[in-house]
């Protein structure tokens, strides 16, 4: 069995928003390929970008600059409800010790704030251990855009993302 060690201390990223934000999209903590690349969502097997992109109508970006250009040209905004945690390879599962980011803060600062989608079970689980629910926000638990998550199909998923303009 591996323990974790001091170099399984993973850190999150600050968010990618502006105010005009009135979407927020959490995951849980950026994934190993994404810690490497220092972006978010940076494995190529990841649906993220392709399901931003089919939702806006927009085609699939590229670039780094190209993806946050898309989220904040669409009021969106993305971040992760944890901080810090010990964690083995890139799996939710492994996430142990964590520490949340400052949601609440992030909410008060963003007062066009309407949404919070959880890209997976995870990010929705760590939101309720760690904050309230704002009664002025719809929350909407998304199917996660995770290569982990194989099981439904990208039509079926963007349907449901979908709902966070609705």
């Amino acid at each position: 069995m591996r323990t974790i060690s001091d170099g399984n201390i993973k850190q999150s990223f600050p968010p990618i928003s502006n105010q005009t934000a009135e979407i927020l999209i959490l995951g849980s903590l950026p994934g190993e390929k994404s810690l490497a690349m220092r972006e978010y969502y940076a494995h190529p097997q990841n649906k993220f970008w392709r399901i931003i992109a089919a939702i806006t109508n927009n085609k699939t970006p590229v670039t780094y600059r190209e993806k946050t250009s898309l989220l904040i040209n669409n009021r969106l905004g993305v971040w992760d409800v944890v901080r810090q945690a010990k964690r083995i390879g890139s799996l939710d599962t492994n996430i142990v010790d964590e520490v949340p980011n400052d949601i609440d803060d992030f909410i008060s600062r963003h007062k066009k704030l309407k949404v919070i989608g959880f890209n997976g079970t995870k990010s929705l689980k760590l939101y309720d251990k760690y904050f309230k629910r704002c009664e002025h926000i719809k929350y909407i638990h998304l199917p996660s855009s995770s290569p982990a998550n194989a099981k439904i199909k990208f039509d079926e998923i963007c349907e449901k993302w979908r709902k966070l303009s609705e």
